[in-house]
């Protein structure tokens, strides 16, 4: 009826964090987002994002409501628009085509991550036409815990239950920009009298409110965590009993760590020695959670750095206890996206897989025990530039925007530009979306339907609370209308859908659980049992049951099997090379305003946060004769690219340090892909090597870079 207003609780999907909301709708339409404060995780933490990008997205005047198809040139701007069927079409012949020319191996797909609906139902369209490649965005974020995690059994996130914590130790993570959930707690906690260790060469609001601020040089986090390591095993305050019987190689990280002495930790990281042997005796002193970030996935020893910070975890015991680590659970008989992944029912042969782009060089991120079964994304740039190892012709991309966030953006462009087909499906025309022959309008986080763990017994669910504006449609029916079509020409290796709409799927994923659909349309979420530490009836993901300390896969790959330090690549830049480019940049800052590369077109963030910004210290802006709010340029060392960024001269970073975010572009703009050439950090850095050798991350911090008036 004309003018009633309901209530609707659901899940803000916008970051990872997943807070639960509450939308208001009037005369269908979501009206007011607000936090949900019943809701078992959150427990009332929100942000902007969700309170004005939900809506703002969903209601933009320049959202994509139809299917367009491109008349002009790639990157030209020019469109018609078509219906549905026209557009399944040409995308089925464009697919088609390359697969009976090159081969099922010559199709790729791309997501944000396989953490949601589509980074499953991408996957599953590509392996239906016979190509194993998708790519993700996670080699650059979150893929080097899910890596190390993996090779060592320990099955945690991170900072799972610091409401019960006496210690946080916070590594390369800033809280108060990524998530409200933790930021909460972490305020809670230092009110309560406990205490707080942060490790990160920048003062974040976690590092002004910490007990202890070890700040380090960046891309030395690895030797601290082993530093620690040695004070826990050499004063006898590790967790003996637990190591005993869940741990398997404590001899050999003893014998690691024992040169890691706090004193050759402080020589390579700058932090005093009696600093961190405090943190070491802090922390031990538990319980005490492990709360990461990106500051630690993005650099090529990425991996190894986590396993040292993981295996701190392990012998100090603060697995799955109270205030410590928690494991990821779930109630028995439900499905979560990374199951359905590896499911080797929806899997194609092992001798097709081992054909993934990146599966011979990175076995761990794309062979077939790879952690989220994904390629190698330079990889497939090279693939699609120059046929090597395979040519690679089209692709299907979805919810991503690989222009702004892929390192090395003119290539990235070269190689989208060059393909023989290319779909994409967003809601707004980014700088991606641009360069397609197709481009298809998705549905928003008020429109569609998702389930999703969230730590500490909960099932959250986001409501499709509102019917889709225009023509748009979730990930799943566009893949089915879209295979339907490909069946018919003949190009389907074999159809693994099994649901032909998202309730089904989601009724899939459900299972057996005993969770009702209507528990979760009524409350927005569902409470499951868990019990801690049940290590004999659940064991660790690991050969034998056991945490490893000592990582049997990694020696069978012959990969150091334990945690090491490798010095920053920086260090290894020669004298002339340093002359040249005196600062070590550091990239990923978070804002609360955005979320990677979306909202940049919505007028209440462009006000919050109108430009890019360079942070650097007075004394090193003051040498290079540089002010506040001035345009410089940003080179780095090892590509000609360049962006600009404005300056904001801020004691948060240390001298000799510049630090900015990433994901800036501007839409609505017809120059350099609307600002992804200008204004991109990405078009300064390169995505080339050094890689980490078990997930095969580029370096996108502690580059070695030089700044210039613009």
């Amino acid at each position: 009826m004309t003018g009633d207003t309901e209530i609707v609780p659901t899940t803000c999907a916008e970051c990872s964090a997943h807070c639960g909301a509450l939308l208001t709708i009037r005369d269908g339409r979501v009206t007011h987002v607000a936090p949900n404060p019943e809701h078992p995780y959150s427990k009332g933490a929100f942000c902007i994002k969700g309170i004005r990008g939900l809506t703002g997205v969903t209601y933009h005047g320049k959202r994509l409501l139809h299917p367009f198809r491109r008349v002009g040139e790639r990157g030209a701007g020019e469109w018609q628009r078509i219906g549905w069927d026209q557009a399944l079409d040409e995308i089925a012949d464009g697919l088609a085509a390359a697969r009976a020319k090159y081969g099922p191996l010559s199709l790729a797909g791309a997501v944000s991550n396989a953490n949601c609906n589509r980074g499953v139902t991408i996957p599953l369209l590509l392996r239906s036409l016979g190509s194993p490649n998708v790519l993700i965005n996670q080699d650059l974020c979150g893929g080097c815990r899910g890596v190390s995690s993996r090779v060592t059994g320990l099955d945690i996130n991170r900072g799972e239950d610091i409401d019960h914590a006496r210690c946080a130790l916070v590594v390369g993570r800033n809280s108060y920009a990524a998530n409200p959930v933790e930021w909460t707690a972490l305020k809670n906690l230092k009110k309560r009298g406990g205490r707080i260790i942060v490790l990160d060469p920048k003062r974040t609001p976690a590092a002004e409110i910490s007990d202890i601020w070890l700040r380090a040089r960046p891309g030395t986090d690895a030797v601290i965590g082993l530093a620690m390591m040695h004070v826990l095993i050499r004063e006898h305050l590790y967790a003996e009993d637990f190591v005993a019987r869940w741990c398997v190689g404590f001899d050999a990280l003893r014998e690691r760590v024992e040169g890691f002495t706090p004193q050759f930790a402080e020589s390579q990281c700058g932090v005093a020695t009696d600093e961190i042997v405090r943190a070491a005796r802090i922390y031990a002193d538990g319980p005490s959670t492990f709360v990461s970030g990106h500051g630690i996935d993005a650099f090529s020893a990425g991996v190894q750095t986590f396993r040292a910070f993981h295996c701190l975890v392990a012998i100090s015991g603060n697995v799955d206890r109270e205030g410590g680590n928690l494991r990821v659970k779930k109630p028995l008989g439900f499905r979560d996206y990374g199951q359905v992944v590896h499911d080797p029912q929806f899997r194609l042969p092992r001798e097709i897989e081992e054909q993934r782009l990146g599966a011979a060089q990175f076995p761990l991120w794309s062979g077939p025990e790879g952690w989220q079964a994904a390629c190698h994304n330079p990889s497939v740039m090279e693939a699609v530039l120059t046929g090597r190892p395979y040519p690679l012709r089209a692709m299907y991309i979805s919810g991503v925007n690989p222009v702004v966030t892929y390192p090395d953006t003119h290539r990235t462009v070269a190689a989208l530009r060059s393909l023989d087909f290319l779909a994409v499906a967003s809601d707004m025309m980014t700088p991606t979306a641009a360069l397609a022959d197709i481009v298809l309008p998705k549905t928003t986080g008020v429109e569609e339907e998702d389930v999703k763990l969230s730590p500490g017994g909960c099932i959250t669910y986001t409501n499709p609370a509102v019917p889709p504006q225009g023509e748009a449609r979730c990930d799943l029916d566009i893949a089915i209308a879209l295979l339907d079509r490909m069946q018919a020409r003949g190009t389907v290796t074999k159809n693994l859908f099994r649901w032909r709409t998202q309730r089904e799927f989601t009724q899939y994923l459900l299972g057996d659980s005993g969770i009702s659909m209507g528990d979760l349309q009524r409350d927005g979420f569902a409470r499951f049992d868990t019990r801690l530490g049940d290590f004999a009836e659940r064991p660790f993901p690991a050969p034998g049951g056991k945490i490893e300390l000592y990582s049997s896969r990694l020696a069978a790959l012959s990969l150091d099997p334990l945690p090491g330090f490798t010095p920053p690549a920086a260090d290894a830049s020669t004298p002339e090379i340093r002359a040249q480019f005196p600062l070590l940049l550091l990239t990923g800052d978070r804002e609360k305003t955005y979320h990677h590369s979306r909202f940049r077109e919505q007028d209440w963030a462009q006000k919050v946060s109108p430009e890019p910004r360079l942070l650097i210290h007075p004394d090193t802006a003051r040498d290079l004769s540089f002010a506040d709010d001035i345009w410089v340029r940003i080179e780095t060392e090892r590509l000609p690219g360049s962006c600009l960024a404005k300056l904001k001269v801020t004691e948060a970073t240390p001298p000799g340090v510049v630090s900015t975010g990433m994901g800036w572009w501007r839409p609505g703009t017809d120059n350099d892909f609307q600002g992804a050439f200008a204004i991109n950090i990405n078009a300064a850095m390169s995505y080339d090597g050094p890689w980490d050798p078990m997930s095969g991350s580029a370096d996108t911090r502690g580059l070695r870079c030089r700044i210039t008036r613009a």
